[in-house]
């Protein structure tokens, strides 16, 4: 069964990545970002080896985000980020083939243990299955 994992995050979260400390996060030293680095790729490294990995990738920050809507009058309105109104949005996503739920649960508990700054906030990674073309659950 395919399983996308999300772990998510804020536009504090990449200015702590990039040295810029807020009251929500602490800035990130270079030997944070190479320790979290090299944890990251290990897992992706473990999960290509294992036959797990489909598909993954870190997201750029929220304020390259653009928005495409409707307006009132039914034309599109785009609107370039970031949102003060939105807290945590996609940071990041495996796109994962695991022999089930409580596999895909275990890496999803492996990605919790990334190496961040103390004081950093912790954000609970999503799994949601990716149901098969030819039917499954939705």
């Amino acid at each position: 069964m395919k399983y996308l994992v999300m772990v998510q995050g804020s536009q504090a979260d990449y200015d702590a990545l990039g040295g810029k400390a807020s009251a929500h996060s602490p800035a990130w030293s270079e030997k944070e970002l190479r320790a979290m680095s090299s944890f990251m790729e290990e897992l992706n490294n473990d999960l290509a080896e294992s036959g797990e990995m489909v598909d993954g990738n870190g997201l750029a920050a929220p304020a390259a985000t653009r928005l495409v809507g409707l307006g009132e009058d039914g034309r599109p309105v785009i609107t370039d980020g970031p949102y003060g109104e939105t807290k945590e949005l996609l940071a990041g996503y495996w796109v994962l083939d695991c022999e089930s739920l409580e596999r895909v649960t275990e890496i999803a508990e492996r990605v919790l243990r990334a190496p961040a700054p103390e004081g950093s906030p912790v954000y609970p990674v999503v799994i949601r299955p990716i149901p098969d073309a030819g039917g499954g659950d939705v």
